[in-house]
């Protein structure tokens, strides 16, 4: 989408359509179980519990109470713990170094 058309889009059909969006990202990152948030915050700058941190905020913003284990889990689709038992893999040096490269860029 352009900017214009971006912008032609009334603020309710922006809205729906970047939520479409949103759930779309969450269900392929719980079906891409093989990608490693370490490898998203390295080549991304974020990862699963980044999301899970601005869903928390944006709940916050509006009076919503929840956890941050509650907005993680809206984004895993099960507790973070459960996924990092199933799922997650040690970190090599390098993934941690290139996390460090890219955590960096976000400031």
């Amino acid at each position: 989408m352009t900017d214009s058309a971006h912008n032609s889009v009334d603020a309710a059909t922006r809205t729906e359509l970047e939520a479409a969006a949103f759930r779309r990202l969450v269900d392929h990152l719980r079906r891409r179980t093989d990608v490693q948030n370490i490898d998203l915050m390295g080549h991304s700058g974020f990862c699963r519990n980044c999301l899970g941190d601005w869903y928390l905020e944006a709940a916050e913003a509006r009076g919503v109470e929840m956890s941050k284990d509650e907005a993680r889990t809206a984004i895993y689709g099960m507790p973070p713990a459960q996924w990092k038992d199933r799922y997650q893999r040690p970190a090599t040096e390098e993934q941690l170094a290139r996390m460090q490269d890219s955590v960096a860029k976000n400031r």
